[in-house]
């Protein structure tokens, strides 16, 4: 299995894995598959509209941390029960509009999403790159 020395609940550097192979153990595990390029978007507004898309959260998706991590979480948990979870977030931006922090503050939101799915024994796996 792919991701068997990867640990249930983490967000990671995708390294060495590659996008086909994760949807392939997602589906192999019955895991949702949530992907999103966001090789065009340059600010926090425009990576956030990307996850929106890409993960067709609601119309009414605030469009901020705290409304990313409620669609991560709260909404999905309230909709019943999960299997587990591979998401990939590829192609982060790398610029003043989007500089270190803000893709801390980010990476961040789904690091406490992988808490939140580890304390409902979900497995919850981020993987994430950068241009």
């Amino acid at each position: 299995m792919l991701l068997q020395s990867v640990r249930p609940n983490i967000v990671q550097s995708i390294r060495a894995f590659r996008v086909d192979d994760l949807m392939k153990s997602a589906e192999e595990m019955g895991h949702h598959f949530l992907y999103a390029n966001l090789s065009k978007a340059q600010s926090k507004q425009e990576v956030l509209d990307g996850i929106a898309e890409a993960f067709l959260f609601p119309v009414h998706f605030g469009k901020n941390y705290d409304a990313l991590h409620d669609c991560m979480t709260d909404l999905v948990h309230k909709s019943g029960a999960q299997s587990g979870f591979i998401v990939v977030l590829e192609q982060l931006p790398d610029g003043p509009r989007f500089d270190r922090e803000a893709r801390e503050q980010l990476l961040d939101v789904f690091r406490d999403a992988a808490d939140f799915w580890a304390d409902r024994k979900v497995p919850f796996r981020c993987f994430y790159s950068f241009r």
